[in-house]
């Protein structure tokens, strides 16, 4: 019996929390109906990483694509939304170390590097004064190992490029759709 109880108090315990202030975060879709087609020309590129405009903005037409509710290209005129973007930085930072030799030749490397990205980014729809959506600081980040040698991490690069891209990309469609 007692089970019983402590089952109903916790379930009207719940029941009431909705009128305490608390709702759950990202609960909807925030999508104009009337947008059907998206433009999302090349993001520009203030970092001077070559093709790293390219893949971002490729990510990103594939992840509204996904959504399946949008016609996207990579144009600015015939569309009924914008996403402008401007990729701010590109750094990797080392994160891991490793001692390399013994006694008086021993040296420190770079063994992990954290490759950060951020980016200004807009969603706006053609002929509206304000944006639906815009952040100045979107940021990525990944990590990657060096492996025995550090020339292998530029190796490795486009690798964690392609990851970044894609995480970013992800990042920005939900944040910019689903009412966070």
């Amino acid at each position: 019996m007692r089970s019983r109880a402590a089952s109903i108090g916790a379930a009207c315990l719940l029941l009431n929390l909705g009128g305490c202030g608390y709702s759950l975060v990202g609960k909807g879709i925030n999508v104009d109906p009337t947008i059907k087609r998206i433009g999302v020309p090349v993001f520009k590129d203030a970092t001077g990483k070559p093709g790293l405009d390219q893949k971002i903005t490729q990510k990103v037409i594939e992840e509204l694509l996904k959504r399946g509710r949008f016609d996207v290209v990579q144009e600015t005129t015939g569309v009924d939304a914008v996403v402008d973007g401007e990729i701010l930085s590109y750094r990797a930072i080392p994160i891991g170390f490793s001692q390399q030799g013994t006694g008086t030749t021993a040296s420190t490397q770079a063994s992990r590097y954290a490759l950060i990205l951020t980016a200004r980014v807009r969603y706006k729809k053609v002929g509206a004064l304000e944006s639906i959506w815009e952040t100045d600081s979107l940021v990525a980040r990944d990590e990657s190992d060096v492996g025995d040698s550090s020339s292998t991490f530029f190796d490795r690069e486009d690798q964690v490029i392609e990851r970044l891209s894609a995480s970013f990309a992800r990042t920005l469609v939900a944040t910019m759709l689903e009412a966070f």
